[in-house]
């Protein structure tokens, strides 16, 4: 039985603007949740997904939220991982609701390896910087602020938004949030669909708008576990049976192989129009993949070109971690390595580690499935309803830039929703370069401009979507 506590009380297209201007009262109300909930520290090790959603249930609150429509829920055992869930009820009770997701949770961040402290946010030459300030917190602060101003500014919406803003998403293996909702809360955060994280927009080198992204499907992340297990012995009587070796031997394959090449109608769709809005030298055979999947020199060429394409081509297993020995004077008795796995949609999990049994091709060199985070879910479908106001709001708030499909190799919080009914996309209009935003990296960083057109862009979809 979960613990649904009472939430404490705590203290348009926008252009770039100069930085001796003021914002507006209504961006600096924005800031100062996007601040506020940044500089909550909200790390597994050290910080407090709870506190994060008081706050943000506050703002809320003080923007007229009544208490029955905010639920912040704290599973049993997990008194720092709560979970904020916002009802903004509709004036048509048969229209479906629409949910709006995200993660509140951070990747951990090490202040002395960081440029600036990673949990004080910092404006500095058009970016802000902190931990969290890109993943996922600026679109969760959006998502608040969103809120906020449709109770505040009315009119009543006509389908009834929802907000839920989990814990958890970072860390494989630990409490989710999401998960939780989706088993212990569903009928709390039906919807039609929900928007989450998972897609921006493209900026060329120039700063050029290229193309903006909408997220249907995602690859699914599974670990398998390589082990090798023999008797060992002294190191002065060294043998060539040898776990290490063995292991060695099974990586060195592995790292020579590839899976399938796959396609679906958001591979298609986004090398169809990449090849068209960013030439470059595989232009030609993205055109090439997108009009006949089948054509393997293509996408060996696609491949070759980025790694961020090849990721979305197939499968991809990766050896990220390794283990044994027990003494230097010692063979080792055992070795082991994991391996994470990108699962293109339409594979198993089991199919996929009877692969990797196959590439290994030792009998001694064991593949075992590790915790499963997710049921796998198929690619949500991207019907007129759910892209026509898309087109219509993007048209206004970017002008020319053309809507594209993606399929991303990460993984994200609609894994849980997906399986429970909930068709997921994910849809931000933060703009950014290729070279990202330093995400789970080193001085993690948001373009101001691209975070305050992401604001107008999402605010009018949601005003759009919940009139309809």
């Amino acid at each position: 039985m979960n613990l649904r506590l009472p939430a404490l009380l705590a203290a348009a297209l926008l252009a770039a603007a100069p930085a001796s201007a003021q914002p507006s009262s209504d961006e600096a109300a924005f800031r100062a949740t996007y601040k506020e909930l940044v500089e909550t520290n909200t790390t597994l090790s050290a910080g407090n997904c709870t506190l994060a959603a008081e706050r943000m249930a506050a703002r809320l609150r003080a923007a007229g939220f009544a208490e029955q429509d905010l639920h912040l829920i704290v599973a049993p055992g997990h008194p720092k991982e709560g979970n904020l869930v916002a009802v903004l009820p509709g004036s048509d009770a048969a229209a479906k609701a629409i949910l709006l997701l995200a993660h509140i949770d951070v990747v951990e961040a090490n202040r002395a390896d960081w440029e600036r402290d990673p949990f004080t946010l910092v404006e500095e030459n058009g970016f802000f910087y902190a931990r969290g300030s890109s993943d996922d917190k600026a679109q969760a602060a959006v998502w608040v602020d969103t809120l906020a101003r449709i109770r505040r500014e009315g009119p009543r919406p006509k389908r009834t938004i929802k907000l839920a803003l989990t814990c958890g998403e970072e860390t494989a293996g630990a409490f989710n949030g999401a998960q939780w909702l989706a088993s212990h809360e569903r009928q709390l955060i039906d919807a039609e669909f929900a928007l989450n994280e998972g897609a921006g927009g493209l900026l060329g080198d120039d700063g050029r708008r290229v193309a903006l992204n909408i997220q249907a499907g995602e690859k699914f992340p599974q670990n398998y576990r390589l082990e090798v297990v023999n008797p060992g012995g002294h190191s002065s009587r060294p043998v060539r049976d040898n776990a290490i070796y063995r292991l060695a031997d099974a990586l060195i394959r592995l790292r020579g192989y590839d899976f399938p090449v796959q396609a679906n109608e958001a591979t298609r769709g986004y090398f169809a129009a990449m090849a068209r809005l960013l030439p470059n030298p595989a232009s030609p055979a993205m055109t090439a993949f997108a009009a006949n999947p089948n054509d393997r020199a293509a996408a060996a060429a696609i491949a070759a070109a980025d790694p961020s394409w090849n990721a979305i081509l197939h499968t991809t297993c990766v050896a990220t971690l390794l283990d044994g020995g027990h003494a230097t004077n010692a063979l080792p008795q055992r070795a082991g390595a994991n391996v994470n796995c990108r699962i293109f949609p339409g594979n198993s999990v089991e199919a996929v580690r009877r692969a990797l049994e196959q590439v290994v091709g030792d009998p001694q060199v064991r593949v075992t499935t590790l915790e499963t985070r997710s049921d796998v879910a198929p690619p949500p479908p991207l019907t007129d309803r759910i892209v026509g106001p898309v087109k219509k709001v993007a048209a206004e708030t970017f002008p020319g830039v053309p809507l594209v499909p993606v399929m991303t190799a990460g993984a994200t919080d609609a894994a849980f929703l997906a399986p429970a009914g909930i068709p997921t996309y994910g849809l931000s209009g933060f703009f950014e370069t290729r070279e990202g935003n330093h995400i789970h990296g080193l001085n993690e960083r948001m373009r101001v401009q691209s975070l305050m057109e992401g604001r107008a862009f999402l605010y009018r979809l949601v005003r759009l979507y919940s009139s309809q």
